[in-house]
């Protein structure tokens, strides 16, 4: 099954690069829109699981883009707010919003809400798969075949994001970018190579000729 698919609708490109990045790190498919209008266009063209809908945007607003979803979508809705006022709040879960997060917000609390909603909508379960390794996006929980597997933080985050590019060859510049923590410190290029390493002799049968994380010289690596 694929992974849950977001719609990130929000106007201000720094919070939608860092985001973006650190959801799809965490399993999720995302794509953004940066107003109303874009946002209702790419509801009419896809169907998405889940909408993370800014309430204040530059070309007309949250409301709008939920009022519209309930019309023509199933996607579960949460608002980000940077409002903490009764009535803003009120006003999203009255059009049907099923959670809002104010601003700023801890990324852990908002995976957090985000897997409730997603729980109570029925639209979590999303399971990976390639060869023996399943990974349970959900749950958080890597096997290769009946066997779980313990990766750490970083090595399971890096695992999601071959998973969420396969087939494509990433650099090493963009795996970098994708496995940053959570307090915003960036893995150096020395830190990646060991990353990958431990993860080969974890999902590989054998690390020295990996069958999943393939080595494409100059360029990166290829799930």
């Amino acid at each position: 099954m694929d992974s849950n698919k977001i719609l990130l609708v929000e106007d201000d490109k720094d919070i939608v690069d860092y985001l973006g990045s650190f959801l799809e790190s965490e399993g999720f498919v995302v794509e953004a829109a940066a107003g109303q209008n874009e946002a209702i266009k790419c509801l009419e063209q896809k169907e998405y699981d889940l909408l993370l809908i800014d309430i204040s945007l530059a070309d007309g607003n949250g409301y709008a883009v939920c009022a519209a979803a309930k019309q023509i979508s199933t996607a579960a809705v949460i608002f980000l707010t940077a409002s903490g006022d009764e009535y803003s709040v009120v006003t999203g879960l009255d059009m049907g919003a099923d959670d809002y997060i104010h601003k700023p917000f801890r990324p852990r609390e908002l995976i957090s809400r985000i897997r409730s909603v997603l729980r109570r909508t029925g639209k979590s379960g999303k399971i990976l798969r390639e060869g023996t390794i399943t990974v349970d996006t959900v749950k958080g929980i890597v096997y290769k075949g009946k066997e779980e597997i313990a990766l750490s933080a970083l090595e399971y985050r890096l695992l999601l994001v071959f998973f969420n590019n396969k087939g494509a060859v990433l650099s090493r510049g963009k795996l970098l970018q994708e496995i940053w923590d959570v307090a915003g410190e960036f893995v150096n290029d020395n830190t990646l190579t060991v990353y990958i390493k431990r993860l080969r002799e974890k999902i590989e049968d054998d690390p020295a000729k990996p069958q999943y994380i393939k080595t494409v010289r100059g360029v990166g690596y290829r799930l």
